[in-house]
């Protein structure tokens, strides 16, 4: 009937699997860009989360890029007073302890749905 205009036509998923640069819809996905943070004053426990963090993103196919946040009334703003902590899209998913490359690869996977 056309009521309500053409039908979108979807595109062919990417055989990139996310990871191209010619803007297809995987590449598009919100799990691709998600917002990531470490909360933690620096220290060699916090850099080493944020280094499984980088190392997880990367085999995700996702953006490695993290905001290291330092400030502590920043950080309590998140309600966090275990330091250090993974936040994905302003959601606190670990606190207090250092995770392993595989422990934040789940995190983020369950993260997503």
């Amino acid at each position: 009937m056309g009521l309500f205009g053409k039908k979108k036509q979807e595109a062919a998923p990417c055989s990139c699997g996310g990871n191209c640069a010619h803007g297809c819809a995987a590449s598009n996905d919100m799990s691709v860009n998600a917002a990531v943070k470490i909360l933690g004053s620096g220290c060699a426990k916090c850099n080493a989360l944020e280094d499984a963090t980088r190392e997880a993103l990367v085999e995700l196919g996702m953006d490695p890029s993290i905001e290291h946040v330092t400030d502590f009334a920043k950080i309590a703003a998140y309600g966090v007073m275990t330091t250090p902590a993974l936040v994905v899209n302003d959601k606190v998913i670990s606190y207090g302890k250092v995770l392993k490359k595989d422990e934040v690869i789940a995190l983020l996977r369950q993260s997503e749905g």
